[in-house]
């Protein structure tokens, strides 16, 4: 009985009839749909991507169907998707995963086994929610970092100059850009910091802003580029 349900719906692109056609559209649409709403859990996304991620499943596999055992067309339609790549813009690691899974799909409905795109999209969806829910490989930055910006005179030696602060309240402090404005006579120092308790971070800023001249300071989180790949 599995194996039946696995089987192709045509060995060709001759035995392509309305009811194959109809079989592989739907079920890449109800997949589609399936994996766009995967996609949102605990993800930052857009309308427009989780629609187009709706329905490039159906797209590829009405693809696949058109130009199954015709040369002239795959070279036709490799050339038109990389007409695509070179006007989109890259997307993240999850977005890119996604759009492959999505023709992954795609594919297995357009050569006309529905049954694997249904098999192999509940295993993905599956696995990619256990991924998100647990903490495996998260290195989001920790509640205590942050980037510290700390303004000071041209005349001060910064060097050194706030060594005792960073022992009384943080965990770690490490200077990484310095910065001269107003013509030279201010420079801009940028730390990254995890200090040792929330609570303190008033009391760190207030003593830093009695050794700095009570010029500007700014505390906030660390910058991240999570979806980068």
């Amino acid at each position: 009985m599995l194996d039946q349900l696995l089987t192709s719906l045509y060995s060709s692109s001759s035995d392509l009839t309305v009811s194959s056609f109809l079989i592989s559209l739907l079920t890449g649409l109800v997949l589609g749909g399936l994996l766009a709403a995967v996609y949102t859990y605990k993800t930052a996304y857009t309308k427009s991507f989780v629609v187009t991620l709706a329905l490039l499943p159906a797209i590829v596999s009405i693809i696949i169907m058109m130009v199954s055992g015709s040369l002239g067309a795959g070279v036709a339609v490799a050339g038109t998707f990389s007409l695509v790549r070179f006007r989109s813009a890259p997307g993240t690691a999850r977005e890119i995963g996604a759009i492959f899974l999505a023709m992954a799909v795609g594919l297995a409905c357009g050569m006309g086994y529905p049954g694997f795109a249904f098999l192999f999209t509940i295993i993905m969806a599956a696995v990619s929610l256990i991924y998100v829910r647990l903490p495996l490989w998260d290195r989001s930055p920790s509640a205590l970092q942050r980037q510290l910006q700390i303004t000071v005179p041209e005349d001060l030696n910064y060097t050194g100059a706030f060594d005792d602060l960073f022992a009384k309240y943080t965990q770690s402090a490490k200077l990484t850009a310095v910065k001269t404005s107003s013509l030279g006579s201010l420079n801009k120092l940028t730390y990254d910091v995890t200090l040792l308790t929330a609570q303190s971070e008033k009391e760190f800023m207030d003593e830093l802003r009695c050794r700095n001249g009570n010029l500007e300071i700014g505390l906030s989180l660390p910058a991240t580029d999570s979806g980068v790949l």
